[in-house]
This record gives structure tokens, sequence and C-alpha cells, in this order.
């Protein structure tokens, strides 16, 4: 075919703050390799290009959007698909200046842990033992095969929920679906009734779901506190034969 007679180039979208564009349909994505084999699809559907254009929009507008695009897809990049073990799922990033860095429940290094993790450290010790790290980072259960999975995975500063129903739930929609369909003998901890209708999908005969209130503070006594998630789902990987999660909160971050 002559030159000027070549097809146009692909067209191109770009998520908020990322630090490469997104080709289309090729969905060059920065996302570790087996969750891109699996999600390819999911860039080229219409709802991400609308949350693409939606985040192009916000950013245009001065809007600070957490967390940072270089950790948009944390929690894909420390939990590849075939080391996921237990899936944790939040709603949506800390809204907080400085919190969010891609992994539900989590804040990084010098962040005070939100109320919430605060909670669920309280449980931690209670079911295992295990006292408060002293910091709010759980980059090390990620890399022990824990997903830290958010239904959203950003948020507008200060407007917790404010990116709900932009785009961000068919896309972890399909991961759930994904690891449900693909893996055997994982592990779903769903606190709260968002993230348990989320998990209608889950196939109990296959996988354990273990589900009580959400640990925030207007919540945790009437049913969090108690529910003992962490020695239950080790007791369920160690049945199977899968090497069960350490528990202790370890700081991965440089210092």
């Amino acid at each position: 075919m002559p030159p000027d007679r070549l097809p146009p180039p692909p067209p191109r979208i770009r998520l908020a703050g990322m630090s490469q564009t997104i080709p289309a349909p090729h969905q060059d994505v920065r996302i570790e390799a087996s969750w891109k084999t699996r999600l390819a699809g999911q860039f080229a559907a219409p709802h991400m290009v609308s949350l693409s254009a939606f985040l192009r929009a916000e950013k245009a507008a001065g809007k600070r959007i957490y967390p940072p695009g270089s950790r948009m897809f944390r929690a894909f990049e420390l939990t590849p698909f075939d080391d996921v073990k237990v899936v944790i799922l939040g709603q949506d990033p800390y809204h907080g200046p400085g919190q969010a860095h891609g992994l539900s429940f989590s804040v990084a290094r010098g962040v005070t842990p939100p109320p919430s993790l605060q909670n669920i450290y309280r449980e931690l010790e209670s079911d295992l033992g295990i006292p408060h790290p002293g910091h709010g980072n759980l980059e090390g259960w990620a890399r022990q095969g824990v997903l830290l999975l958010n239904a959203c995975l950003t948020v507008e500063d200060g407007r917790a929920g404010s990116h709900q129903g932009k785009g961000w739930e068919p896309f972890t929609d399909a991961v759930i679906a994904a690891l449900n369909r693909e893996r055997e003998n994982l592990v779903f901890i769903l606190w709260g009734r968002k993230a348990q209708d989320k998990g209608a999908v889950i196939d109990r005969t296959r996988h354990l779901v273990l589900t009580s209130v959400h640990p925030s503070p207007l919540s945790a006594s009437n049913g969090f506190f108690g529910s003992r998630p962490f020695s239950a789902a080790n007791a369920y990987l160690e049945s199977h034969g899968i090497i069960p999660v350490d528990w202790t909160p370890v700081d991965w971050t440089p210092a």
C-alpha cells in the first residue's frame, strides 16, 4: 500500500496521571503481565474509554486525583494473578492528601493509619495476637498474595465516592470474575454491604467468602470486631495445602 494510503493510526487514550498513553485496541497500559493478558479487552471497552475522558477532564479542571497515576494499578503490580490467595475488597481510595497509594485500606509510610485501618489492626491483634505495627503500609500483605482491591481505583481530593459510577466498577467486576472463574480455593474478604453485593458472583463451592460489617468506626462494633477473618482465611488456605499468609504488616517502603 502506498504511504499516502496507509490506514490511520489507532486512537490513543490516556488515563489521567499516567506517564504513558494507552493505544487502543492494543492497550499498552502499565499493568503486570498476567493481569494485562486477562484484562486487555477492558481498556478498549466503552466504560473505560468514558472513564479515561472523565479523568482527563477532571485533571484539566485542576482537580486533584488520588492515587497518583503511577500507583493506580499498584495492587496488580504487587500481586500477580497466579499469586493471589486472598482478596480484600474496599470501596474507593482514601481521599486525603498523601493517603492513597493503590492498595485498599493501606497508606504509605509516614501517613497516620485512618480509623478503618486502626480497627483492622485492632481485630488483627485480637484474632492473631499481632500488635499494631506503628504504620499503615500493607504492602507486605500484597507481596504474599493478598490482592488489596478497591471497587474504584481513583477518587477526587476530599470527596469520598466521587468516582463511583464513572467506569471503574465494570473493570473491577472483571477482575473478580476472572479470579472466580480461573482460580480455585481463594479467600474473598468482603467487609460491608457494598463489597458483599460486588462479590455476589463468587462461587462459594470453589472459594471461601468471609463477610462482616465494614471496619469503619460507624459499624465496626456491630460485627466486625470478633469476626476473626485472618485466622479463618489461614485455616482455609492450610486445609487446601496453600501456604498461609503472615499477617504481620511489614513496611516494605524504601527509607
